[in-house]
């Protein structure tokens, strides 16, 4: 192809794979036929769409890459949490979490391998940035935590919620997030709901902006672990480019145009953020729009110098913001003996156990 890249099919609408039969004095129908395939169907290769004819098979094959995410390990956890490895086509491993919580099941799925914005406290955050993922990688991921989720319950339940949550930064990898949900909330993808879908951001104003623009329907994640400027900095360097004043702004334009009250998500660790009075200026942040607030256990990363709160200084923060009239969740870890918490995924999943 002249040396030009090969797109990803899983790339292009339904709308460019029927005009690309067109193009070719093809039916129309077989580009309705082959969506189907890569997407509701899920097959893993051309030749496993076995209704359409071979000349079309080749024809895909000559003008399109079709690369599925495949499992490379599993890890169980004591507490039921599961972690699969994902092999992409360029050797990269990224790593999806499959959170049981009774006879509900949430997918945790990644964005991109490994993340440009090394946050200090983030296992994920040392590994550097290599590129992001396609919808169809971020796709394969959600869709193989769903089976797994059926086979648990022995029903078609599958999974209850999907969050943007692990390996790296959504929003900066936004086109293709967007597309990725797209299908997973499609008919002719997995068909989930998008309310039963977050997004989790350490906040990027400009693509804030455009998530409320565009309307996903989605819910929306805002990684905050404190409003102070010089601690975040210090957590976040990105915040170092967009101080939280400008995420505030931004979160008050997300809310005027979806009318959506949005999660804040606080990792509590010792003696930085756990204070009263820290606290207070969670409090104070959050009147500034409807929140409700998950505060989340610190998941110690060796070599961070950072450890986490006490269960009795989580237990005092939690109950100053409920004496506020706050929304407040206290979010216990899953998955800490197989490096599948919050904060833990760094591609170590390597053998199977």
């Amino acid at each position: 192809m002249n040396g030009k890249p090969v797109p990803d099919i899983r790339g292009l609408s339904a709308e460019d794979v029927i005009s690309f039969f067109i193009v070719h004095n093809e039916k129309p129908f077989r580009g309705k036929q082959v969506y189907e395939w890569l997407w509701k169907k899920q097959c893993a290769s051309f030749d496993e769409m076995t209704d359409i004819p071979k000349t079309c098979r080749e024809l895909l094959s000559g003008n399109f890459t079709f690369h599925r995410a495949s499992v490379m390990t599993t890890q169980n956890s004591n507490d039921g949490t599961v972690k699969i490895g994902f092999g992409l086509h360029d050797g990269s491993i990224v790593e999806g979490v499959l959170i049981p919580s009774g006879e509900r099941f949430t997918a945790c799925v990644s964005s991109q391998v490994g993340c440009p914005l090394a946050c200090t406290f983030c296992a994920t955050g040392r590994l550097g940035f290599k590129r992001n993922l396609t919808p169809g990688e971020i796709f394969d991921q959600a869709a193989y935590l769903n089976k797994l989720a059926s086979e648990r319950t022995k029903s078609m339940a599958g999974l209850s919620n999907i969050v943007y949550m692990g390996m790296g930064e959504p929003l900066l990898n936004y086109e293709n997030v967007k597309k990725s949900v797209e299908m997973i909330s499609s008919a002719d993808g997995m068909g989930m709901s998008p309310q039963r879908i977050t997004i989790s951001s350490l906040g990027i104003p400009k693509m804030i902006r455009q998530l409320a623009d565009d309307n996903l329907r989605c819910h929306f994640a805002l990684s905050l672990h404190t409003p102070v400027n010089n601690k975040r900095n210090r957590l976040v360097p990105f915040n170092l480019q967009h101080p939280v004043e400008d995420i505030r702004e931004a979160l008050k334009y997300y809310y005027k145009k979806t009318e959506k009250r949005f999660t804040i998500e606080y990792i509590l660790f010792k003696d930085i953020n756990d204070s009263l009075e820290d606290a207070m200026q969670l409090a104070v942040f959050c009147k500034n729009f409807p929140v409700k607030v998950n505060l989340l256990e610190y998941n110690e990363v060796e070599g961070t110098g950072l450890l986490r709160s006490s269960p009795e200084r989580m237990k005092a923060f939690a109950g100053f913001l409920e004496k506020k009239h706050m929304v407040v969740n206290v979010r216990k870890s899953r998955g800490k003996d197989i490096d599948a918490a919050c904060g833990q995924l760094a591609g170590k999943g390597n053998r199977e156990r």
